[in-house]
């Protein structure tokens, strides 16, 4: 949102008080006047005295003083005439993110804090916090083999994060399934598309600007996963991958714990699984967004370079105009104006008069508020 001020629309909702204006004015004038005598007579006054010593006369003496408490009353008629401005705030569209996190079994892999499922949950969360959610909605989808959508489209953090809540400990999609052992990325950007379709179908068109956050560990890639790409691109929406895991990878958990182990230990399957860093890579590229990888970054920076790039191609969402009142920043103008030039004085009797004065200011503005 960015904010736009024309002096033009600037109005005055008691214009009677501005004929006041004159007093500041002539005060002022004959503030100049007198520092400009100042300035001959001390000019005067070098050239023709001479002393043994070099001479020090102040150069400006309290005249500053008289034109700041001209303008503090110029500012003080201004407040009184209760100026208003009319600003335009220039709003920009909000940001869709669909994210399409993978649920296959390679999540299990414990090569990272947790296991690959729960460092992506956690980062999911960071995501949902970086948003404003005013404009910005999200949508989640679940896939491995399959795919299994779970939040719509939403402006709702509540239901973001109860979805994370609870799926924060495992996957939906069971390890003794056969399913799950397979990360069907094709089929998760569809459905990707399925969700945007279905917002569209229900609450029409939207300006917001649409990204697909893909986090996967890219352990499998088929050959319809262009197709899935080409068909985001044409929507005009762009594939940002977040890679979870490590090259070193690990092996994945199976599915039956051993039988003749009562504490149920978690055996491990002789399938390894790594992070296949250049395949995600090449989808980030192919559908037009970037890669990042969990580990490398910080997930805030993360989080902060998905939406603000996603903001940068948000459409305007039109202006709307708001009424500011400039009373009191008049006032507080002319009162850092009086401050400052009470620095320039140096008379202890022309301070006493300056506090007397600001008191009585004071009391009058107390009386006339309440």
């Amino acid at each position: 949102m960015s904010i736009g001020f024309d002096v033009a629309n600037l109005r005055f909702e008691q214009p009677a008080f501005l004929w006041l204006l004159v007093v500041p004015a002539i005060l002022g004038g004959l503030a100049l006047r007198l520092q400009w005598a100042r300035w001959l007579d001390r000019r005067a006054l070098l050239a023709r005295r001479t002393v043994p010593v070099r001479e020090h006369l102040p150069l400006t003496g309290d005249g500053p003083f008289w034109l700041l408490l001209a303008l503090a009353l110029g500012a003080t008629v201004l407040a009184l005439a209760r100026p208003v401005a009319t600003t335009a705030l220039i709003r920009t569209g909000g940001v869709d993110l669909i994210v399409l996190q993978d649920g296959s079994s390679s999540t299990r892999v414990r090569d990272v804090e947790g296991d690959r499922w729960k460092r992506s949950v956690r980062f999911l969360r960071t995501l949902g916090e970086s948003l404003r959610w005013q404009d910005d909605r999200v949508a989640l989808a679940v896939f491995a083999h399959i795919a299994a959508p779970q939040v719509r489209l939403t402006t709702d953090p509540n239901t973001y994060f109860f979805f994370l809540d609870h799926l924060v400990d495992e996957s939906p999609f069971p390890l003794d399934e056969d399913t799950t052992w397979d990360t069907n990325i094709e089929l998760g950007i569809y459905w990707g598309l399925r969700l945007v379709e279905r917002d569209e179908e229900l609450h029409g068109p939207s300006s917001n600007a649409k990204v697909f956050v893909l986090v996967s560990d890219g352990q499998a890639w088929s050959g319809e996963v262009e197709e899935s790409i080409q068909l985001a691109r044409a929507a005009g929406i762009p594939i940002v991958v977040v890679g979870v895991g490590t090259t070193a990878g690990g092996f994945i958990p199976d599915a039956v714990p051993a039988a003749d182990d009562p504490s149920g230990t978690v055996r491990f399957s002789p399938v390894r699984s790594v992070l296949d860093r250049e395949s995600l890579a090449e989808i980030a590229a192919k559908g037009g967004g970037r890669y990042f990888e969990l580990g490398r970054d910080g997930d805030r920076r993360i989080a902060n370079a998905i939406i603000d790039d996603a903001r940068r191609r948000a459409a305007s969402s039109g202006h709307e105009e708001q009424a500011v009142d400039l009373y009191w920043p008049c006032l507080a103008a002319a009162a850092v104006l009086v401050a400052a030039g009470s620095l320039f004085l140096r008379s202890r009797t022309e301070l006493l008069v300056q506090l007397a004065g600001a008191a009585t200011v004071w009391v009058l503005l107390s009386r006339w508020l309440a």
